[in-house]
């Protein structure tokens, strides 16, 4: 955790920015909810027990400069808000995700089978892929 904290305000600093007590609050609980992919509120509901005095536009700002900086990732799970993971592996490439229809939940799926497509594609139409996002839904286990 305190490795992925000094990376963090390694970055923030080669970006003219310091780790404030109340981004540090932030990342401590995305850390600490690591997997969960928790909404705006969601994290500012958590951060403001142990950070009484903050208030949601410094956590809007916050997710938003840890996004630009590659500390966090925004993701767009087709639930009308947006959701953040840690990237602690200071990931190039997104995984996917599962997600279940009757209970919402979102389940991660770190394998990337989708190489020989990229290549495929990229071979076809010269098209560089920098990135994919995909997004599986259906039913988990439990719900079946």
């Amino acid at each position: 955790m305190e490795s992925y904290i000094e990376t963090v305000k390694l970055k923030l600093k080669e970006e003219g920015y310091k780790l404030t007590p109340q981004r540090r609050s932030i990342v401590d609980i995305m850390i600490k909810n690591e997997g969960k992919h928790l909404n705006s509120e969601e994290i500012y509901d958590l951060v403001k027990i142990a950070c009484p005095e903050i208030g949601l536009a410094t956590v809007y700002r916050t997710l938003q400069l840890l996004d630009d900086i590659g500390a966090v990732s925004k993701l767009n799970l087709d639930d009308g808000c947006c959701r953040y993971e840690i990237n602690l592996n200071d990931e190039t490439h997104n995984h996917h995700h599962l997600i279940c229809k009757k209970c919402n939940k979102i389940m991660e799926v770190e394998e990337d089978l989708l190489e020989t497509l990229e290549e495929q594609i990229e071979k076809n139409y010269g098209f560089k892929i920098f990135d994919h996002d995909v997004k599986f839904f259906g039913m988990c286990n439990s719900c079946k």
